[in-house]
């Protein structure tokens, strides 16, 4: 034994939880959650309104969230152009004038675009909720996208486009959706300069005609606000705002597992290293198993993989796994950044370890730790009116109540090593992931060859 282990008194957990010098508390266990009190109502238009009364400060929060789901690079150049000028005028304003409007309220407004939707975020002091939700309105049924506004929008994501593209960690990211998606939207998660520059401002306003619809659409509100008065205020102040449903977002393809793909970064110091496959959706039994295994593996500081290639090897300082869920299917994916000579022997830890939890049982200690951790990161993101608000949203869009914000710790505590360890060979086995590597091909590619099958490299 050293002598700072010598000199470190014992640390028990002692009756009761109570906290003594040198003493760690027992840990207790999951409280089920005081779950909000949702209003919802939902509009003639086809629009899911939800509001939810949180007095703890004095702000609402809004989330509008719009079906933005469309193939290929065209749409999704004009969807990003799109997002990044819906605040530049409208009849009534001009940009300047929107964006004094919103400041005056004490708040925000923005917008953004991923494979799924069109997200509207904002906030404003809660006794502004009315002048915020008009702002909005005249956003959605008067954006007038003007021309100078677009080209300079334009030229600007271009540059930025263009330098995102010339990151390994995008490289890796773009070559690993391509993988696993191929020309399904989910494909691609950031447009070509090339399909920008092609963007004109009639593009744009033809695509909000077309799709900013409130059919489909979700505005969750949560705040220091009476929720039926809000009710009524968003029924009659986007009564205006009409069009039709947008087509669902087609189902994501299975990927085949396959060889290794290398895409080529000739001088590259280091590789970037991404798994995927396909991961379960938040409606399967084994829902709440997946995603302990996922923590259990990489999805927190004490997990195996940052014990195993950053702790004990040194070969990665974040290395991480995800469940992340679309509309359109889940995926489970593996990311860790290594030094070039260690390549392989950091893909071959990384399998080592996917195996391992695909086929053993987990330990009872280890599941404890990530029901806790699963348990506690969901309260933290739901602590803040915006992560309520953010939360509430997102699930409305799978069809998830609130509850879930109650049922789900539960359902983390009740999980057995069985049913991890059942979950963990559908979604983490080696063989059904497919590995995407960013480096020096020259360099990494024989080693590697000892480990999988590899396919020609590619060009980045």
């Amino acid at each position: 034994m050293s002598a700072t282990a010598q000199a470190t008194p014992e640390r028990q957990a002692v009756p009761g939880g109570q906290a003594a010098a040198g003493i760690i508390p027992a840990v207790v266990p999951t409280v089920p959650a005081e779950l909000p009190e949702v209003a919802e109502r939902t509009l003639a238009s086809g629009l899911r309104v939800l509001v939810v009364r949180r007095a703890t400060v004095p702000l609402v929060e809004l989330r509008l969230r719009i079906p933005f789901a469309g193939a290929g690079d065209e749409h999704r150049a004009r969807a990003e152009l799109l997002s990044e000028t819906l605040l530049t005028g409208t009849a009534e304003r001009d940009r300047l004038e929107l964006a004094s409007a919103v400041q005056s309220l004490g708040g925000a407004l923005s917008a953004g675009v991923d494979a799924d939707r069109l997200a509207v975020v904002g906030s404003a002091l809660a006794t502004r909720t009315v002048d915020l939700l008009e702002i909005l309105a005249e956003v959605l049924t008067g954006a007038t996208y003007p021309g100078s506004e677009l080209a300079g929008e334009r030229d600007r994501l271009v540059e930025e486009v263009t330098i995102a593209n010339s990151q390994p960690s995008v490289i890796a990211r773009e070559a690993l959706l391509n993988r696993l998606f191929g020309d399904h939207p989910y494909g691609r998660d950031i447009p070509l300069p090339a399909s920008l520059r092609a963007v004109t401002d009639s593009d744009v306003r033809d695509l909000h005609s077309r799709r900013v619809s409130p059919a489909g659409a979700i505005l969750t509100l949560v705040g220091d606000v009476d929720p039926d008065a809000t009710l009524d205020a968003v029924a009659r102040i986007l009564d205006g705002w009409t069009g039709a449903a947008s087509a669902p977002t087609p189902p994501a393809p299975r990927p085949v597992p396959g060889p290794v793909v290398i895409v080529d970064r000739p001088g590259a110091v280091q590789t970037n290293i991404r798994l995927a496959g396909v991961a379960l959706d938040r409606g399967d039994p084994l829902y709440a198993a997946q995603r302990l295994a996922s923590i259990a593996f990489g999805g927190y500081f004490s997990s195996r993989l940052v014990s195993n290639i950053r702790e004990d090897k040194g070969y990665t300082y974040s290395p991480r796994s995800s469940v992340d869920h679309l509309l359109g299917g889940s995926r489970f994916t593996v990311a860790a950044d290594v030094a070039t000579d260690v390549t392989a022997p950091a893909l071959l830890e990384i399998l080592y370890e996917l195996g391992k939890i695909a086929v053993l049982p987990i330990g009872v200690d280890e599941l404890a730790a990530a029901a806790r951790y699963g348990a506690g990161t969901l309260a933290l993101s739901t602590a803040t009116a915006a992560g309520l608000a953010s939360t509430l949203s997102s699930l409305a869009a799978f069809g998830i109540g609130v509850e879930y914000l109650r049922d789900h710790p539960i359902a983390l505590d009740s999980v057995g090593i069985d049913e991890v360890q059942a979950a963990a060979a559908q979604i983490m086995a080696p063989s059904r992931l497919v590995t995407v590597l960013v480096g020096d091909a020259a360099k990494i590619r024989p080693a590697v060859a000892g480990l999988s099958e590899v396919a020609p490299a590619v060009t980045a």
